[in-house]
């Protein structure tokens, strides 16, 4: 157990820039350990290694119309239509010169001949047809390996597993494929004044709503939340639940329990267990979030306020899920914005503000969500951005063009139609 005297404060680290927040991640996060698993359980998962077609697709040269296969030599003269060829089946027979054959769309063009005609595009006569146009050779068939060759790379390492991607899987039989697990992630809340929802509130007392943000915000980024409670600013209570999370999960975050109080103990547990990274930041909001690694494992101890934890979820937890997912390239999704008002704020600190985009005259303009205090989860509710005002500026005219990192953007382009 730590010792009182060794209590530490976010002033024992120095001040760094979120770049430099964000390449510290980068160097101390890595993948977790490949796993195989069914390819119909792999939808979100990031492959560990790439995915080759054993077999050319289609196997066999395919009719792409409902016609007639015949040879392309016989121009438009009339021919014996000697049997059909469905779809999931094939047949040996061949068609010789003055001949066709029916076939469906998908089905197997049968041997000898090299052109299909479009059913619609002849002329019948009892068991007879003739195209109503000269057919070349080729003429609406599929050959074998058109859509994937045999040994053709299809997934890429690095690459997220959707819809498409799994149906590609089951294209080339790839029955079983080698991913990155989903991240397991526990969030723990801290505080003697938190409360569970459902009890009543005693003086001084607030009910817990970060955990519970955390955890949402954890399955939404695609890893697999794990609760670890509530535990009082107890030193012993919170090495426990921290123990609890390090054994059972691949990454802790930790809320409250940051700052200058004298009751603040998470730094001074993570320093003696592990190695700290990062403990101060000149961002607004959450200059005390903490970045640190204990037996090989993530764990980010954020800020209290509400704002400031999902905050610091969205700039420095998320690039870390990303990375233990396998998605090692994954950045935070950004665009340009202007702002539909202007702003005064108090220098010195990189800011990110809570805003509503818009989209007007081929521009995105950015409005921020009312009252920017790191206590009001309101501000996030209704936001669709995270617009970054950097450290120098204070009075920022209405119009001023700023970056801003999308929450949500799915979300922007029902809001706003497709980004410019």
């Amino acid at each position: 157990m730590i010792q009182s005297t060794q209590h530490i404060t976010p002033l024992a680290f120095p001040f760094i820039e979120i770049e430099e927040a964000w390449a510290l991640i980068r160097a101390y996060v890595s993948p977790l350990m490949p796993t195989t698993i069914p390819f119909q359980e792999s939808l979100g998962h990031v492959l560990a290694e790439d995915v080759r077609a054993e077999e050319p697709l289609p196997p066999f040269r395919a009719a792409v119309v409902d016609g007639y296969a015949l040879r392309a030599e016989d121009r438009d003269a009339w021919r014996e239509v000697v049997g059909e060829q469905r779809v999931g089946r094939a047949t040996e027979a061949e068609v010789g010169p003055g001949e066709a054959m029916w076939v469906a769309t998908g089905a197997p063009v049968p041997p000898g001949a090299d052109a299909v005609v479009e059913v619609e595009r002849t002329e019948e006569q009892g068991t007879r047809i003739r195209p109503l146009y000269t057919p070349t050779p080729g003429l609406n068939i599929r050959p074998v390996g058109y859509d994937i060759a045999a040994g053709e790379q299809v997934l890429h390492k690095g690459q997220r597993i959707d819809p498409a991607a799994l149906g590609i899987l089951a294209s080339v039989n790839a029955l079983h494929v080698r991913v990155y697990p989903r991240p397991r992630v526990g969030v723990l809340s801290t505080g003697d004044e938190v409360v569970e929802p459902g009890h009543p509130l005693r003086p001084g007392q607030i009910r817990d709503s970060n955990r519970y943000t955390l955890l949402a915000a954890v399955q939404t980024a695609g890893g697999i939340p794990v609760d670890l409670g509530t535990r009082p600013d107890e030193v012993e209570a919170l090495e426990d639940a921290l123990e609890q999370g390090l054994r059972e999960t691949d990454m802790v975050i930790t809320c409250g329990g940051v700052s200058m109080g004298n009751r603040d103990y998470m730094k001074d547990i993570l320093a003696q267990w592990g190695t700290i990274h990062f403990g101060r930041l000149r961002v607004k909001p959450g200059k005390p979030a903490t970045f640190a690694t204990v037996a090989g494992k993530p764990v980010f101890a954020l800020p209290g306020n509400p704002v400031s934890a999902l905050v610091a979820f969205y700039l420095y937890v998320l690039p870390a899920l990303h990375i233990l997912a396998g998605d090692t390239t994954w950045v935070h999704p950004q665009v340009r914005v202007k702002l539909a008002h202007p702003i005064h704020r108090e220098p010195g600190r990189v800011e990110f503000q809570r805003a509503r985009l818009r989209r007007e005259g081929g521009v995105l303009w950015a409005e921020v969500t009312g009252k920017q205090a790191s206590s009001r989860l309101l501000s996030m509710v209704s936001a669709d951005a995270l617009i970054r005002l950097e450290a120098d500026w204070e009075e920022i005219p209405a119009g001023t063009e700023v970056p801003a990192i999308l929450l949500n953007p799915e979300r922007i382009f029902q809001l706003t139609g497709g980004l410019p």
